[in-house]
């Protein structure tokens, strides 16, 4: 397995020391991804424990640790996020807010098995699929991400124009201003700076609670959200909202982004307790920003405006025309803060990919001159999403919907592929999934591809009844249920086959070697603390010492299945869009 490192000696950074002479252990691959925390709000060093630690300094370490999952939730609300929740809000009022509700249990699963992935093994999402899956199955994951990542970042700089068009600042100036500011604080070589400016961003959403406040929202109607509706009935036109809600809540970047985030900030296996703390509360503050923009656009600018949506930057002015200034100016200001974060997370987690990929180093622990490739593709993403925005007014409108719809198509495909990852026991050892958890993912996973389905067959046949889908879906769970079901019973066999051999195999010991072991029996209590000591100091050995896991023939069928009808689904998204910008 290729290090990288290019240079010698050490070189001393904020809080801790970067060896650039010796290879990191296990499958760590940049020197820079081993070390001290070193976080916006703390540092913890890297063979500090909780053990003997008072209340007030177990708080102090989880300070430190937070970063990842709050950044990666509220990065999540980005302009395309605002867009769409807005829209929601204008054409549909509060009767979608359940979507949002149904999609917590996905952000979290998603996520937290993102987290385990991260610490454990102390390599990026791109790396770990392209060495247990092969180049072919890598370049489509990375392919997408790639694409669809570019698309998002001109939604972000189409976010920044609007918002500071809002104020009166052209175009020519703000988006070539944001690309600047954006690349400056990346490349500054230090990773608590960065998050801090990060923080900073974040803390400026605290504008949603005026901005939600001032235009009078019917608490009696929000809650009615909360119920599962078709307003309208089932339409291709409602589909591709939901699906694009589903996109910009849980959108493949963030898969990307937070394992390599956590790796960049050396989280390893015993702080994943306190990181999966800072998963729910960028869980919270995402929900509470979503619908706090749903409520805007739904109050705020009342009956007579639903079903008109054109972009952010007219609900801005909507707002400002019917509930005053003030309230225009904040959410000009939450879609100005959301473009920035969004267009930062995104751009990290496709240049944090491109190192995997590339085998380049890849840490925003490193300065401009030690890793130049991965500060080179960051400003060549940013510069090209940057000219994109300047496209016709119309075409950018659409487009931003189209990303998000997008993102959600994608979803199951990457989906997928984190759960085979996190039911790899070569790579996470005592940290794999348990039944339990697989049961949920794939709950989730097949959910999405129904909802794909749905939209795909809405969009070949627009004349389908509410009724017509609704049995579709039913349909779709049954089998869901019955495929679930055999794969359950497939696994237990499998399990029971395994016990079988592990008998087999004590067996064959001396009578004296079998009664050593009868006679030292544990209790839950035991085995429970040796499995937690085991999971604190358990790391993924060196990728390229394990053997490659081989698909059988149904799940090899199954996988190129489910990439065929993908590409399918996409195509169809783009036909749905173009055929909104003709007319």
């Amino acid at each position: 397995m290729a290090f990288f490192s290019h240079g010698a000696g050490r070189r001393t950074t904020t809080a801790t020391t970067v060896d650039t002479a010796s290879p990191p252990p296990g499958a760590v691959m940049d020197s820079a991804h081993v070390g001290d925390i070193v976080g916006a709000l703390g540092s913890i060093g890297q063979h500090d424990t909780l053990e003997g630690r008072s209340r007030w300094q177990r708080f102090k370490m989880l300070l430190a640790v937070i970063g990842p999952g709050l950044i990666v939730m509220v990065g999540d609300n980005d302009a395309g996020g605002v867009a769409t929740y807005a829209q929601a809000g204008q054409n549909y009022g509060m009767a979608l807010v359940w979507t949002l509700a149904l999609l917590i249990p996905v952000l979290y699963v998603n996520q937290e098995m993102v987290v385990r992935l991260g610490a454990v093994a102390g390599v990026g999402h791109a790396r770990l699929i392209f060495d247990r899956f092969g180049k072919f199955w890598g370049a489509f994951s990375v392919g997408d991400l790639f694409i669809v990542n570019a698309l998002t970042i001109v939604t972000e700089f189409i976010g920044v124009s609007m918002a500071l068009g809002y104020f009166g600042l052209p175009k020519a100036i703000s988006v070539p201003l944001a690309a600047v500011l954006l690349f400056a604080v990346v490349a500054g070589g230090s990773f608590r700076r960065w998050e801090r400016f990060l923080f900073g961003l974040i803390a400026l959403n605290i504008v949603m609670f005026p901005l939600a406040f001032m235009v009078h929202p019917s608490v009696k109607d929000t809650a009615h959200g909360f119920i599962p509706s078709f307003p309208g009935g089932l339409n291709s036109t409602l589909l591709l909202l939901i699906v694009a809600i589903v996109g910009t809540t849980v959108a493949p970047w963030q898969l990307f982004f937070q394992q390599s985030n956590i790796v960049d900030k050396r989280i390893t296996p015993r702080w994943i307790r306190y990181e999966r703390i800072d998963l729910w509360v960028g869980i919270v503050v995402v929900m509470a920003g979503a619908i706090a923009i749903m409520a805007a656009a739904a109050f705020g600018l009342g009956p007579d405006t639903m079903g008109t949506f054109t972009d952010a930057g007219a609900v801005a002015t909507g707002l400002s025309d019917n509930m005053g200034k003030t309230v225009g100016a904040l959410f000009a200001i939450l879609l100005l803060d959301a473009s920035l974060i969004g267009a930062n997370a995104v751009g990290l987690a496709t240049t944090y990919a491109l190192g995997d990929t590339l085998g380049k180093r890849h840490s925003l622990h490193w300065k401009i001159t030690e890793a130049p490739v991965f500060y080179a593709g960051y400003a060549a993403l940013l510069a090209i999403a940057a000219a994109v925005s300047f496209s016709p007014d119309h075409v950018l409108g659409l487009l931003t919907q189209g990303v998000q719809a997008l993102a959600g198509v994608l979803l199951p495909s990457a989906t997928v592929f984190l759960v085979l990852l996190c039911n790899d026991k070569a790579v996470l050892g005592p940290w794999v999934n348990t039944v339990k958890q697989n049961i949920v993912a794939g709950v989730i996973v097949w959910s999405l591809v129904l909802l794909s389905l749905a939209l795909t067959a809405a969009t070949f046949f627009p004349d389908l009844t509410t009724t017509t889908l609704e049995i579709g879906f039913g349909a779709g769970v049954l089998v869901g249920v019955l495929g679930g079901t055999g794969m359950l019973i497939s696994w237990q066999r499998g399990k029971r086959r395994e016990t079988e051999r592990t008998a087999a195999e004590l067996g064959n010991l001396d009578p004296d070697q079998v009664e050593e072991l009868d006679s030292t029996p544990l209790t839950r209590a035991e085995r429970k603390a040796i499995l937690a000591a085991d999971r604190d100091t358990w790391r993924t050995p060196a990728l390229d010492t394990l053997e490659r896991p081989v698909f059988s023939t149904g799940r090899m069928a199954g996988m190129l299945a489910l990439r065929g009808y993908l590409l399918l689904a996409v195509i169809l998204v783009g036909v749905k869009v173009f055929q909104s910008i003709t007319g």
